[in-house]
């Protein structure tokens, strides 16, 4: 259980921040940069909600579970993979979760017709906030394998980040209606 009754701690004036492990980081490390952008995803998926819930209730059901999966890849990526005893046992993403979405995709998916175009990010006020979650969704998985190139990270943690900007992109295609109001890029058009 999370117990907060202390909000700012003054121990990351120094420009410092802790891990899970204790072990202390500059703000700007790259595993920091990973799981604060896991994090602006995250924050961009309640805006996005603010627009499903009353209209899509099967979709606000699934950014609901991704919100907290999102706080679990956090967790996941400030607490390095190590051999020593850290006194619990760290949160991981876990190939279930990876397999969760893949079946969100997969269950939207088949009610949409083909592609003929790429969509620009737009549309309903929500497939336009889940377009730019999945953006950031997309950075956050470029600064992730950046990581794994330094340091031994949770792969099923990409894996799902990898899943989670095809979900976005899905779903923002279903929320707008469909697909059938998507806005389409036109190639050339204001040459």
């Amino acid at each position: 259980m999370v117990v907060l009754n202390k909000i700012y701690t003054k121990t990351g004036d120094n420009g410092t921040t802790a891990l899970g492990s204790g072990e202390r980081r500059p703000k700007y490390d790259l595993r920091i940069d990973a799981y604060g952008t896991v994090d602006e995803t995250n924050a961009i998926v309640g805006m996005a909600r603010l627009h499903t819930a009353s209209v899509v209730p099967d979709i606000d059901a699934v950014l609901n579970r991704i919100q907290n999966d999102l706080f679990d890849l956090g967790a996941d990526l400030a607490t390095p993979e190590t051999d020593q005893d850290l006194g619990y046992e760290p949160l991981r993403i876990t190939d279930g979760q990876v397999s969760a979405i893949e079946d969100a995709i997969d269950t939207l998916n088949a009610d949409l017709s083909p592609l003929r175009s790429f969509v620009l990010p737009g549309g309903s006020a929500a497939s336009a906030h889940l377009h730019l979650a999945r953006t950031v969704s997309r950075r956050a998985e470029r600064l992730m394998v950046e990581l794994a190139d330094r340091e031994t990270i949770n792969q099923a943690g990409i894996r799902y980040m990898n899943r989670l900007s095809d979900y976005f992109f899905v779903a923002s295609r279903y929320l707008n209606n469909k697909g059938e109001e998507d806005v389409l890029w036109v190639p050339g058009k204001n040459r």
